[in-house]
């Protein structure tokens, strides 16, 4: 009797495995990319980024942003160009040599109010040697970088 049960259990189980596989496969992941790790865009503005909520999302470009309050959820709304990060938030140092790597969300600097994000702080320190030359050398290589794969370049 007990094996019985136990085969019972096992379907049992592996139907709620089914279901619950063909429901995640049939899940909309279009939207599914948190941009910035989750870290408020409006925040870096003000020098203290946080984290923001998943309550307060907006898409842009299949990307989704979080912010830590409505307040600067609305902010973001009415102008996304000010606050998104330069290079779609890849390390600006990267770009400015033809690469492309995730840029830390904690490893960051706002320059005419454009917020660059780098690899780690070790690149941040080359970065800020000459920051208005690595900028000009990142906007120029963006231009033909931008749609690339990273595993490409």
């Amino acid at each position: 009797m007990k094996l019985l049960s136990n085969f019972v259990k096992s379907i049992a189980a592996l139907f709620v495995f089914v279901g619950a596989a063909t429901s995640a496969a049939n899940a909309d992941t279009s939207t599914s990319l948190v941009g910035v790790q989750g870290y408020d865009l409006v925040s870096y503005q003000s020098g203290k980024p946080v984290r923001g909520l998943g309550t307060n999302t907006v898409e842009v470009d299949g990307v989704v942003y979080q912010f830590a309050t409505k307040e600067n959820l609305k902010k973001f709304e009415n102008n996304p160009a000010k606050y998104l990060p330069a290079y779609g938030g890849y390390c600006a140092f990267g770009v400015s040599k033809g690469k492309k790597f995730i840029g830390d969300p904690n490893v960051w600097k706002v320059v005419d109010g454009t917020l660059y994000l780098n690899l780690n702080k070790d690149v941040q320190r080359i970065w800020e040697e000459d920051v208005p030359g690595n900028i000009t050398e990142a906007n120029g290589q963006w231009k033909s970088i931008a749609n690339v794969p990273a595993a490409q370049l």
